[in-house]
C-alpha cells in the first residue's frame, strides 16, 4: 500500500508578492519628490543646487540609518522591525503635505527634515527582503525572486506615475503624499497579518519546507528562537570582517554604481523631461512610466536568466554576473540621448538604458547567495549603505552639473560612466560568489540573568 505524499504548498510565492507590494509602494513614495519636485521648486524658488540638496535628503539618513537598521533585522527579526518601518515612513510621507503651510526657510527646512525621516524609517526594507528571500527561496529561485522584488522599483513608477501626475495636475502638489501616505500605513497592517518566517507561517507545508531548506533556504532565519537571546552579534567585528573581503567589496561598490542610475530615475528625470524636453508634468508624469516599464520587463528577466542558467549547471558566479554585465552594458546607451532631438527617440533609448539597468540589477540576489548565516541584515545593511550613498552623491552631482552648464548633457555621461565601473567591479574584482564564511567568530554569548532574590 502506497503512502500519498502532500503536495508542497507554495506560500513562498504569497510572501513575495507581498515584499513586491511593499516595495511598490516603498519607491512610489520615494518617487513623490520628483513627482512634485517642479511645483515645489517654482513655489520656494529652489535652485538647481538647492533642488538637489532637497532630492538628497532622503539618502542622507537612509544611509546612516542602515547598519542600525541591519542590527534591528537580525535582533528582532524582519516581520516587527519592517511593520514599524512602513508605518512611520508613510506617516512622515502624509505629513509632507503640511509642507505647505510654512514659508520661505521654514517651508525648505520641514520639506528637508521630513525627508530625512522618511530615510531613516525606510532604513531596514531592502535588507529585509534580501533576509526573507533568504530565508524562503532556495538558491536556483532567489534570482527571479530578488530580481521580483528589486523591479518593484520600476512597477512603482509605472503604476504610479501618471497617477502621482494626474494628483498635482488635478488637486495640487500636497495631495500626493497624503494620497501615498495613506496607502502606506493600510500596507502595514496588511504586513503584520500576513508575513512570517517558513517555520512560523500556518499555511506552509512540511513539503514546501524540506523542498526550500534542501535547495539552500535558511529556514530558521526567521524562526522565533531563542538563540537570539542567548547571543549577541560583535557588530564592529563583524563589519571588518565584511569590509575585508574583495568578493563583498566589489559587490557593494557595485551597487553604489547601479544605484546612480536608479537615483537619477527618481530624483531627476522628470525635471530633465520638464526643463530639457519641455514637457508638461501632466505628461512628464505618464512618459516617465515608458522607460519604467521596460526596466520593470528586464528586471523580472533579468532574475529569470540567472536562475535559469544555475539550473543549466553554470556557476552561480556565471549565472549572476551574465546578466549584470550585459544590462549594465545596455544602460551606456543613455547617453545617446545627448545627440537626438525627437521626444519619442529620446524615450525609446532610455527605455533600453533602463531595461538593460532592469536586467543587471541582481545586486540583492547577489546579497542574499553571499551574506553569512550569522548576519544576513547586517550584510544586506552594509551593501544598502554603499548602494544608497548614490543617492546624496547623485543628485547633488547633477545639481551642480546643471548650474555650471545649464544643460543635462554632462549629468547623462556622469550616470553613464557609473553602468561602466559596475561592469568593472564585477569583472576585476568580485571573483566567485559565494556564501562568506568568518573567519573569526562574531557571535558572543550573553551571561543568563538571576533574579535578585
Amino acid at each position: 500500500m502506497t503512502t500519498h505524499q502532500p503536495q508542497a504548498t507554495r506560500v513562498r510565492w504569497m510572501i513575495l508578492a507581498i515584499l513586491f507590494a511593499v516595495t511598490t509602494i516603498n519607491y512610489a513614495d520615494r518617487a513623490t519628490i520628483a513627482i512634485a519636485g517642479p511645483e515645489l521648486k517654482k513655489l520656494l524658488g529652489l535652485s538647481p543646487v538647492q533642488m538637489g540638496f532637497v532630492f538628497s535628503a532622503f539618502a542622507w539618513s537612509y544611509v546612516l540609518a542602515q547598519l542600525p537598521g541591519g542590527w534591528l533585522l537580525d535582533r528582532f527579526g524582519s516581520k516587527v522591525t519592517y511593520f514599524f518601518s512602513i508605518f512611520l515612513w508613510s506617516l512622515f510621507t502624509m505629513l509632507m503635505g503640511g509642507v505647505g503651510f510654512f514659508t520661505g526657510a521654514a517651508a525648505v527646512a520641514a520639506l528637508f527634515t521630513l525627508r530625512l525621516l522618511i530615510g531613516a524609517a525606510e532604513a531596514p526594507s531592502f535588507p529585509g527582503n534580501s533576509r526573507i528571500a533568504s530565508a524562503w527561496f532556495p538558491t536556483n529561485e532567489r534570482g527571479t525572486a530578488a530580481a521580483i522584488f528589486n523591479s518593484a522599483q520600476y512597477f512603482a513608477t509605472v503604476l504610479f506615475a501618471p497617477i502621482m501626475g494626474w494628483l498635482v495636475h488635478s488637486f495640487g502638489w500636497e495631495s500626493v503624499f497624503f494620497v501615498m501616505g495613506g496607502l502606506g500605513i493600510v500596507m502595514a497592517f496588511i504586513w503584520l497579518k500576513t508575513v512570517y518566517g517558513p517555520k512560523d507561517h500556518p499555511k506552509a507545508n512540511a513539503a514546501e519546507l524540506a523542498y526550500i531548506e534542501a535547495g539552500g533556504a535558511l529556514v530558521d532565519l526567521e524562526s522565533k528562537n531563542k538563540v537570539a537571546a542567548t547571543t549577541k552579534l560583535d557588530t564592529w567585528a563583524c563589519i571588518k570582517q565584511l569590509l575585508g573581503n574583495r568578493m563583498l567589496l566589489g559587490v557593494y561598490i557595485g551597487q553604489y554604481c547601479i544605484n546612480t542610475l536608479t537615483y537619477f530615475f527618481l530624483t531627476w528625470f522628470p525635471v530633465y523631461l520638464v526643463q530639457e524636453r519641455h514637457m508638461t508634468i501632466l505628461k512628464a508624469g505618464f512618459v516617465a512610466a515608458l522607460p519604467a516599464v521596460a526596466g520593470f520587463l528586464g528586471g523580472v528577466l533579468g532574475g529569470v536568466i540567472s536562475d535559469r542558467l544555475i539550473k543549466a549547471g553554470k556557476s552561480q558566479s556565471v549565472a549572476r554576473k551574465t546578466p549584470i554585465v550585459c544590462g549594465m552594458l545596455l544602460s551606456t546607451t543613455m547617453i545617446i540621448c545627448n545627440y537626438v532631438e525627437a521626444d519619442w527617440l529620446v524615450i525609446t533609448v532610455m527605455s533600453l538604458a533602463f531595461f538593460g539597468k532592469g536586467i543587471g540589477a541582481l545586486g540583492w540576489a547577489v546579497v542574499a547567495d553571499t551574506s553569512p548565516k550569522e548576519a544576513g541584515g547586517m550584510s544586506g545593511a552594509l551593501f544598502n549603505t554603499f548602494g544608497n550613498t548614490a543617492g546624496i552623491t547623485t543628485p547633488i552631482v547633477i545639481g551642480y552639473i546643471l548650474e555650471k552648464t545649464g544643460s543635462f548633457s554632462g549629468a547623462l555621461v556622469f550616470v553613464g560612466a557609473n553602468a561602466v565601473v559596475t561592469i568593472l567591479c564585477y569583472l576585476l574584482m568580485v571573483g566567485e560568489i559565494k556564501r562568506f564564511e568568518f573567519k573569526t567568530p562574531v557571535m558572543r554569548k550573553l551571561e543568563p540573568v538571576r533574579d535578585a532574590a
